[in-house]
C-alpha cells in the first residue's frame, strides 16, 4: 500500500468503530444512565437525535472509504466486509450486547479482524503486480506477526468487554440485560476472565518459542516479560480481589493499558 491507501484504510477503520460507539451509547443511554451517569453524553451535553445523523455520517465515510479499497485491491470479498461490518455493529447495539457473551464475542473478533485485514490488503496490492510472496521470508514473518496480535487482540478486548459487564452489572440487571455476569454471577465471570487471561500469557510465550524472527530481537523476553505476562497476572490477582464497582473500574483501565502495550510493540519490533 501507498502511505495514502494505508491511511484511507486506518480511516476507515476509526469511522466504521466510531460509529458504532455513538450508535451504542442511542441505545444503552438509560442504562448508561444507571452505571455511569456523570460520563453520560446524549441528552445532557448533545441531543440525543443529533447521535443518529452522526452515526449516518461515519457509517457512510467509512462504507465508501471500504469500497475504495476494494476497487484498489480488485477484492470484492472487502465489499461485504466494509457493509458488514457497520451492519453488525447496529445489530450489536440493538440486541447482542444483551444476550449472553454474544456481544463480547463479536466486539472482540471485530477488533481482531482489523489487524488481518492490514495484511490482506497489503497483499492483496502486492498480488496485483503478479509477484507470488506467498512462501517468502518476508511474507511468513508477516503472518507471524499478524496471528499473534489477532489471537492477542482478540484475547485481550474479550477479557476487558466481560470486565466491562461486571462493572455494570447494576445496570444491566435493571434493563434484561442477559450478560455473563448477570447469569453466572460475579465469582464464576471471574473464572471465565482469569482463564482468557491464562490463554493470553501461554498465546504470547508461544508465538514467542515458535517464531526465530521474534526471537531475534534484543530484549524481546524482557519486553513481553516486563510488559505483558507480569501486568496481565496482576490484574487477575486485582480482579481476584476486586469487590466494588470502582475495583472492577481500574481492571477495566488496566486492561487497557495490557492492550496499549501490546499495540506498541508494533514499534518496538519495527524500531530493533
Amino acid at each position: 500500500m501507498t502511505d495514502w491507501q494505508f491511511s484511507i484504510l486506518v480511516l476507515t477503520t476509526i469511522c466504521m468503530a466510531a460509529s458504532g460507539n455513538v450508535i451504542n451509547d442511542y441505545f444503552d443511554i438509560y442504562i448508561d444512565r444507571t452505571n455511569r451517569p456523570n460520563l453520560v453524553v446524549l441528552d445532557r451535553i448533545m441531543p440525543r437525535k443529533n447521535a443518529i445523523l452522526i452515526h449516518v455520517i461515519l457509517t457512510l465515510t467509512g462504507i465508501f472509504m471500504g469500497l475504495y479499497i476494494a476497487f484498489a485491491t480488485r477484492r470484492a470479498t472487502y465489499v461485504w466486509l466494509f457493509l458488514g461490518i457497520p451492519t453488525l455493529l447496529w445489530f450489536y447495539s440493538t440486541r447482542f450486547k444483551r444476550q449472553l457473551l454474544i456481544g463480547n464475542i463479536i466486539v472482540a473478533l471485530l477488533t481482531a479482524a482489523m489487524v488481518y485485514v492490514v495484511i490482506s490488503v497489503e497483499l492483496s496490492f502486492i498480488r496485483q503486480t503478479g509477484m507470488d510472496t506467498t512462501k517468502s521470508v518476508g511474507c511468513i514473518a508477516a503472518w507471524t506477526y499478524t496471528v499473534g496480535y489477532t489471537f492477542f487482540a482478540f484475547l485481550c478486548n474479550l477479557s476487558r468487554e466481560i470486565i466491562k459487564d461486571i462493572e455494570d452489572i447494576e445496570g444491566d440487571k435493571e434493563y434484561g440485560c442477559h450478560t455473563i455476569p448477570v447469569i453466572l454471577g460475579v465469582e464464576y465471570t471471574k473464572v471465565i476472565v482469569s482463564a482468557l487471561h491464562a490463554m493470553s500469557i501461554i498465546m504470547l510465550w508461544g508465538v514467542y518459542y515458535t517464531s526465530p524472527s521474534i526471537q531475534s530481537h534484543p530484549f524481546v523476553e524482557l519486553y513481553l516479560s516486563v510488559g505483558l505476562t507480569i501486568p496481565i497476572i496482576l490484574n487477575t490477582l486485582l480482579l481476584y480481589k476486586a469487590r466494588e464497582k470502582k475495583d472492577f473500574h481500574q481492571c477495566s483501565i488496566n486492561s487497557k493499558y495490557i492492550m496499549l502495550i501490546g499495540v506498541l510493540s508494533m514499534l518496538y519490533f519495527w524500531l530493533t
